[in-house]
């Protein structure tokens, strides 16, 4: 008897239960991830709205978009804050990088009066 899923050591009925099992529990890992990113989504947007009412105040009292030392010590304390997480450092420097820049963008458009 030549069959290929005894000579693995696994039944046909267990393979596809396995199967079946690590679908379902992918699928729910997924689902998980999706309403993260969708919790991440409005998180951002809500910052933004934020740090739009900065960029008016700012640029009602001519004060620069950008805030370096702001900045800095915004990404030591995110730095700090995904540590403890258990998340890549360095990761988290350069999403808030990403973000600060998006930031300064729209304050500079704020006070060109664009917006």
């Amino acid at each position: 008897m030549n069959n290929s899923a005894t000579d693995h050591g696994t039944h046909p009925d267990t393979a596809k239960t396995t199967d079946g099992d690590v679908s379902a529990e992918l699928s729910r890992l997924r689902d998980s991830i999706d309403n993260i990113d969708a919790a991440v989504v409005h998180m951002l947007a809500e910052r933004f709205k934020c740090t739009q009412q900065v960029g008016h105040l700012k640029a009602r009292h001519q004060l620069p978009p950008a805030d370096p030392g702001r900045e800095a010590s915004q990404i030591a304390r995110l730095r700090q804050l995904a540590e403890n997480a258990k998340l890549d450092p360095a990761f988290a420097e350069k999403l808030l990088t990403f973000i600060i820049a998006e930031v300064i963008r729209h304050h500079e458009t704020i006070a060109a009066g664009e917006e």
